[in-house]
């Protein structure tokens, strides 16, 4: 019986793959997986951890492949995000509607949690330099190194989370309040590709054909996603 095919995927798509993945297993397919902030994964890819195939940023692909350690010609973009705020399920929802109103409830609130690797987080930290807010908003951020930030809602530490919307959407008890006004967000592509020399790359290309037919834009509709 051959290795589990080896997975190492970005937190950005989890709740696609937590639908997609079990039937696909189910028909017989052996995977191993491993979900992390495209960040951690980038960085155990450049200690010179491999696998199969990866599902990350667009730009984290294209930089790998360049490098040669991802295959050329195997890419494939699965989704898009941008990146949202949550607040507790059942709390008031503050006007994010236009970057004057985001920016006003970014400085109202007592509480906010952001990630540090993510690839929403590193965005958000530059913005905050960028308006000028990051001694302000940091004074009172709650800044996780990897994971959901959702989860301090749920936890009771944060008022406000900001994440991508489908990492946001990946816990329970919470409520989206919406993405950040266009100025003020950004566009992030996740795609997929096999590794260079994969040991199963004939499993890891059928994964990536039955992801990219998976991919339906209801489903990533569903998980706070757009179609690629």
């Amino acid at each position: 019986m051959p290795a589990p095919l080896k997975l190492m995927s970005t937190l950005g798509v989890l709740g696609v793959m937590q639908q997609v993945m079990p039937p696909y297993e189910a028909a017989g397919h052996a995977i191993s997986a491993e979900y992390d902030p495209t960040a951690a994964i980038l960085g155990r890819i450049k200690a010179g951890a491999r696998g199969d195939v990866a599902i990350l940023t667009g730009e984290g692909i294209a930089a790998l492949t360049e490098a040669g350690i991802l295959a050329s010609g195997t890419r494939v973009d699965l989704a898009k995000s941008y990146v949202g705020m949550a607040v507790l399920a059942g709390a008031p929802k503050p006007d994010i509607s236009t970057p004057e109103a985001c920016i006003a409830t970014l400085r109202a609130a007592k509480t906010i949690a952001y990630s540090k690797a993510g690839a929403s987080g590193i965005y958000f930290a530059g913005l905050l330099e960028r308006l000028g807010l990051a001694a302000e908003i940091n004074a009172k951020a709650t800044i996780i190194p990897n994971g959901f930030t959702a989860q301090r809602l749920v936890d009771g530490e944060v008022e406000l989370a900001v994440q991508q919307v489908s990492e946001l959407m990946a816990i329970p008890g919470v409520d989206i309040v919406g993405l950040l006004p266009p100025a003020l967000n950004t566009e992030v592509v996740f795609a997929a590709a096999l590794f260079t020399g994969a040991p199963q790359a004939e499993a890891g290309a059928a994964l990536l054909a039955h992801l990219k037919a998976a991919c339906t834009p209801d489903l990533l509709r569903a998980k706070g996603l757009e179609p690629a």
